[in-house]
Formats: structure tokens, sequence, C-alpha cells
């Protein structure tokens, strides 16, 4: 685990190979957010984690909330900042995996990706296990963590987010024009409408571990210890099966990723920061 002060680039120059352009993956009047740097003060204590996404919008728009409500560490108990890596357009999960890698080195990694229709999750999984990215994985997409703030939900979804989303535009007056017009930021309003909402998402998030239709995955058997990966001799970074790392989401060790329909590994990220509520 990396606690250091400084600035940090996150730059990609690999043109993804059948990289999807993705509408939902748009900012508002058709804007393309390059990757850059972002300045921030120095902690002697500050954790540092690379998080890799799908998308452009969304999740680092998310993940900017969670350093600017909590990354003091006033609520936490230690201080963190978390550096998006992503690209205009999107990423492939596999791509995720190793754009992440790349610019982290040997820092804490993690990779947050959907879904969707993908075809080759089990490899950006098995790519992640070989070098102890945490996983992120949210089925059928990272929407269904936004909704979870204001409700339960359940259902088989086979990929497709429009049931989700639908309920999303519904849950509360700031995202009532959610992926509308390429809009699917998380700033403004959206981010106060999300104010208050931490624990019950977090326990909608562990109640779908629970209730997997695998039948023996619990949510009380997930594994957020960070990961130290500079150091060579701890246990959690040396390359793990694709079936144990996935595991440590609370899944059974036979419970297939793809079948964790619907479910979402965001809470993972915010139980290994120590957010718990944010009343």
């Amino acid at each position: 685990m990396s606690r250091r002060g400084g600035q940090e680039q996150a730059s990609d120059g690999h043109e993804p190979e059948a990289a999807p352009r993705k509408r939902k993956r748009r900012r508002g009047g058709g804007e393309e957010r390059p990757l850059a740097p972002v300045q921030w003060a120095e902690y002697k204590q500050e954790r540092v984690l690379y998080v890799g996404c799908e998308g452009e919008s969304t999740e680092p728009d998310y993940l900017d909330y969670l350093v600017k409500r909590f990354g003091s560490g006033e609520r936490t108990g230690q201080p963190f900042r978390i550096v998006p890596v992503y690209k205009a357009n999107g990423l492939l999960p596999e791509q995720v995996v190793e754009a992440v890698r790349r610019y982290a080195a040997t820092d804490e990694t993690w990779a947050l990706f959907d879904r969707d229709e993908h075809t080759r999750i089990p490899q950006a999984v098995e790519h992640a296990s070989a070098d102890s990215t945490e996983l992120c994985f949210s089925h059928p997409s990272f929407d269904l963590w936004l909704l979870l703030h204001f409700q339960a939900f359940g259902g088989q979804q086979s990929g497709k987010s429009t049931n989700v989303v639908d309920k999303l535009r519904k849950a509360d007056p700031a995202f009532k024009r959610f992926d509308k017009g390429d809009d699917k930021s998380v700033r403004g309003p959206r981010r106060y409408a999300l104010e208050g909402r931490t624990k019950a998402a977090i326990a909608h998030a562990k109640s779908l571990v629970s209730q997997c239709e695998h039948g023996a995955c619990k949510a009380s058997q997930h594994n957020a210890a960070p990961v130290d990966r500079a150091s060579p001799h701890n246990p959690d970074h040396l390359p793990q099966s694709p079936r144990k790392w996935a595991a440590r989401s609370g899944h059974a060790l036979d419970c297939k990723v793809l079948d964790r329909d619907p479910s979402t590994d965001v809470w993972r990220l915010l139980a290994s920061l120590g957010i718990e509520d944010d009343d």
C-alpha cells in the first residue's frame, strides 16, 4: 500500500483495440475527457489507490466524490486519495486491468468494470488475480451501485441496464435525466442526493451477495484488507487463482463471476477505505 504525496499523472498513450464508443461514457456537449494530472496535498500517512475505470464519466466522478467527502480521513481515520485511470470513450474490462497496473506500478490497484455485454470478463479477472489488482465488478453496471443508495434491488438483468437506469431516474429528481443527452455525470445535485445514503447502499449491496442464486455466498466472508503490492512477501501479493481472488467479494469459490446477477462489488472499495456511513 503506497503512502505518498505530490503530483500524479495517469496518462494513457495506448489506443485500445476494438474499444467501444459508448454513449454513456460521454459528457454533455460531446466533450471527451482525457486523462489529466491531479494536484494533491502531501500527507505523511496518506493511502494512495489507483482505480481503473471502464467509463470516462460516471465512475471517475464518483471516485472524486469519495475523495472530496471522505479523503481527509476525518471520518475514516486515514487520509486517502484515489488516482482514477480511464480513457475517453471507455475501456474494455481487460484494458482496465492492464491500464491501471501500468500506471500504478507496485501501488495499490483496483479495477472497476461492468458486465454489460462484454465477452472477456473471465480473462480480466484472471489478469487481475495475477498481480493482486482488486476487483470492483458490477452486474449489470455501475449504475446499480448508484441505485442502491435509494432502494434495494433484485432480479436477473442479463447484462442489461435499462431497468436499473429507469429506476434510478425515478429514485431522486437529481437523476431524472441520467443517461439522457450523453449525461452520466455524478456531480452537483447528484452528489448531494447521494449524501447520507452510504450506509443504505452498502447494506443493499451486501444483501445481493447473500441473495446470490448460488446459495453459499455471504457478504460476511468478504476480504477488504488492503493489499501491499510493493511487498513480495505479502501472501496477498502472490499470484492467486482467479476463483480465489474473485471470492474476496464474499461469493463462494465456485460461484462464477458472470452468474452474480445482479451484484456490485463497489461496496468493498468503501469497506477497504473504512467508509461505513456518511451521516
